[in-house]
């Protein structure tokens, strides 16, 4: 039986950083074919650097990341990346970006949320784990990358997050959605 809400109905969630103070504000609306998350991140870097970003994020029905636009606020520094949902993407104005090929989700760095898409696309079941790549977008600077990752489905509703070109894993829990409730030592839910 399928536990999630009606995400028809708009949703408004936030985070807080826990390694770092940041704060994430969220607003989810599911329409015709996919799912748009629209956000503002507040936050602060370990160096002591502050800023914000924006960023839209549409998914089609699957889960599959279709676009992304980012933005730091009160800067001119911004990415606009389409994908075909297949792992092509391609930058605004349709240059082709081959470095990201086989790369279905994204992962802002700054941002829980983010680990909704695979989980939701995924659908793991009990037990199982795969292994994907995501186009990574780190702070400050914006910078993209190819990263692979794994996750595994846990019981209790917990996904044990991996990164697969670095040392590290946690054991994250989720709501019915697949929202992050609790990312231990980086995010909770506020």
């Amino acid at each position: 039986m399928d536990t999630r809400t009606d995400t028809a109905t708009p949703l408004t969630l936030r985070w807080e950083g826990l390694a770092s103070p940041s704060l994430e504000h969220l607003h989810v609306q599911t329409l015709a074919g996919g799912t748009i998350f629209d956000a503002v991140v507040v936050m602060q870097a370990d160096s002591g650097q502050r800023g914000a970003l924006r960023y839209r994020l549409h998914v089609d029905a699957a889960w599959r990341t279709r676009r992304l636009f980012i933005q730091e606020v009160g800067s001119a520094c911004s990415i606009q990346l389409q994908s075909d949902g297949h792992g092509r993407w391609t930058a605004e104005g349709g240059a082709p970006l081959p470095e990201l090929a086989g790369a279905i989700d994204v992962d802002l760095s700054v941002s829980p949320a983010t680990n909704t898409l695979p989980i939701r696309r995924l659908d793991l079941a009990e037990g199982a784990s795969a292994e994907i790549h995501v186009v990574h977008v780190g702070w400050p600077g914006l910078a993209l990358s190819k990263a692979p990752q794994r996750y595994t489905r846990l019981a209790g509703g917990r996904h044990r997050f991996e990164s697969l070109d670095a040392d590290f894993r946690r054991d994250i829990s989720v709501d019915a959605d697949g929202f992050v409730l609790d990312y231990p030592d980086l995010f909770r839910r506020a």
